[in-house]
């Protein structure tokens, strides 16, 4: 952010956003705890997506004979010790009874049926398919923004608390609820919308790499390319619409709960 727009606006190595850190290797995890001094992870996924790598990576050390005992046990490897994690999943409850009311009478049916088979991907790619692929991802970042309330106003909370820097903040992609996270922060730190756009659209380039193997979990969804990509006005989008729908960014904060004590904090930890 300083580098973009010439001046020290942020104080440095105090917030870092990133794509789900699971894979990290031995060195990366170091550096995190070490180089960068991360006190505090913040994972905004889902219980089943933290399982779900869990899993994934038991598998990669079966040979170690390390085997988890149950799926809270399967998520301690991913933990890196020295580090507090808070779990909040962003997406959660009042998001996703806004997301299933837009489904039609038929498809919320054979949803909640297969949901009860077990057959819970295939439920999800209904939803995926017929309310998420076409609200898109900036419609699906004004849906966060208006139902998430509680979930914006918890990590809020942990963003107001300076024990808690060096933070990270991460979901799966690091781009959709990590970068709505983050364009709200910035927006409140007075950062001009041009260069949080900047911010944002980093992820496109950095991702590239692992694009292909993201687009398995994508489709699995039932969402398509778009959902792996950055949309150019994604930023500008999401402040229109809170400009629009609350009057600006001040008053939306205090509607969820962030006060202006909170922000206030937040400034002082973050702005140079």
């Amino acid at each position: 952010m300083n580098g973009y727009s010439g001046s020290k606006i942020m104080r440095e190595r105090r917030l870092y956003r990133s794509a789900r850190p699971d894979d990290a290797s031995a060195e990366d995890r170091r550096k995190l705890l070490q180089d960068y001094g991360i006190r505090t992870i913040i994972d905004l996924r889902t219980r089943s997506e933290r399982i779900k790598q869990a899993k994934k990576r038991d598998a990669d050390i079966r040979s170690a004979a390390i085997l988890p005992q149950s799926d809270d046990a399967a998520l301690d490897p991913l933990k890196i010790p020295g580090i507090q994690y808070c779990e909040v999943n962003l997406n959660g409850g009042a998001f996703e009874r806004a997301l299933l009311w837009k489904l039609s009478w038929s498809s919320l049916a054979r949803l909640f049926a297969l949901m009860a088979w077990g057959r819970r991907l295939e439920a999800i790619s209904i939803l995926g398919r017929e309310v998420m692929q076409p609200r898109g991802l900036v419609g699906l970042g004004m849906d966060s923004i208006d139902h998430c309330w509680a979930e914006l106003k918890e990590v809020f909370q942990i963003l107001a608390d300076s024990h808690q820097y060096p933070v990270m903040i991460h979901c799966t992609q690091g781009k959709d609820r990590t970068g709505l996270i983050v364009l709200l922060l910035l927006l409140m730190l007075d950062i001009p919308v041009n260069a949080v756009t900047h911010d944002y659209l980093l992820s496109e380039a950095k991702l590239r790499s692992e694009k292909e193997a993201r687009m398995h979990e994508i489709r699995e969804l039932g969402l398509t390319e778009e959902f792996a990509g950055t949309p150019p006005d994604f930023v500008l989008q999401i402040n229109q619409h809170i400009d629009d729908e609350y009057g600006g960014l001040l008053p939306y904060l205090r509607c969820i709960g962030v006060s202006v004590e909170m922000q206030e904090k937040m400034k002082s930890i973050c702005m140079a």
